[in-house]
């Protein structure tokens, strides 16, 4: 058997390791992954040549690039029992704030609350194809990441006509203090469902978390809605909560994009 470990420069979530995940489903050569999200790495443990793997890693577009093949006496794969239960986790905290975010920013006329709801959809997207479609065909799990890619590019397109409106018409200024809290409590909960998925890994691993959890886009995201509200309250203005609406809702398309082109 051998090992090829790539680097995955744009891996820095348990999304983006879910769609590595549903390209290389049905790879027979494939006999384990590995997945190192902290140092965004994938060890792929396969029985014949690597092309077919590394041009289907190449094609989802998240930066790869191959370090090293090398034969390996490993036989023995411990896969986690718990890990279904924990991605069901993770949707379910994924989608509850989807619900809090959606609410909370139509309540307090936030977008950058409703464009994070719309990213926490996005998440559970991810995590529910991967459920949802354990055992099915491949052209099933196709099906499904397609649906799920158009799904969130008609609300990021909602979104952003709804955030051209704003632009030009004078509105009631967004709850800065609702959006500060909420978004608050949202980085929490990225937070563990962070440390969740990688509950898995190896307790050597541990101190490799924080790092993981502050370069996530998800968490940056949080910090940008925290940031925007503070500035909407300083310059008395609606503009920082409008941008960043545009900055999330852009991320959003750019993730449905991945999604579609596992359907291909």
């Amino acid at each position: 058997m051998k090992k090829t470990i790539f680097k995955i420069s744009k891996m820095d979530c348990p999304s983006e390791e879910n769609l590595i995940r549903m390209k290389l489903d049905g790879v027979s050569a494939i006999a384990n992954l590995d997945f190192d999200i902290p140092n965004r790495k994938l060890t792929v443990f396969h029985y014949e040549q690597i092309e077919e793997i590394e041009t289907l890693i190449f094609e989802l577009n998240l930066g790869a690039k191959k370090i090293s093949t090398e034969q390996t006496e490993q036989i023995n794969f411990n896969e986690n029992a718990n890990q279904r239960k924990l991605l069901w986790a993770v949707l379910g905290i994924n989608f509850a704030f989807f619900l809090i975010e959606m609410a909370t920013g139509i309540i307090s006329k936030s977008m950058g609350l409703v464009a994070d709801s719309l990213d926490m959809l996005a998440d559970s997207f991810v995590y529910g194809i991967s459920l949802f479609a354990v055992g099915g065909t491949l052209t099933r799990k196709k099906h499904i990441a397609k649906l799920a890619g158009y799904f969130q590019i008609i609300l990021a397109i909602i979104g952003f006509v709804e955030v051209l409106r704003r632009f030009f018409v004078n509105e009631k200024l967004p709850d800065f203090s609702t959006m500060i809290t909420v978004s608050i409590f949202a980085l929490m909960a990225n937070a563990i469902c962070l440390y969740l998925l990688q509950k898995s890994k190896s307790k050597e691993e541990a101190h490799m978390k924080a790092s993981m959890i502050f370069t996530s886009n998800d968490v940056i995201i949080n910090l940008g809605v925290i940031t925007a509200g503070l500035l909407v309250n300083w310059l008395n203005s609606n503009k920082p909560d409008l941008i960043i609406g545009i900055i999330v809702f852009a991320l959003i398309i750019q993730g449905a994009i991945r999604i579609l082109k596992l359907g291909k």
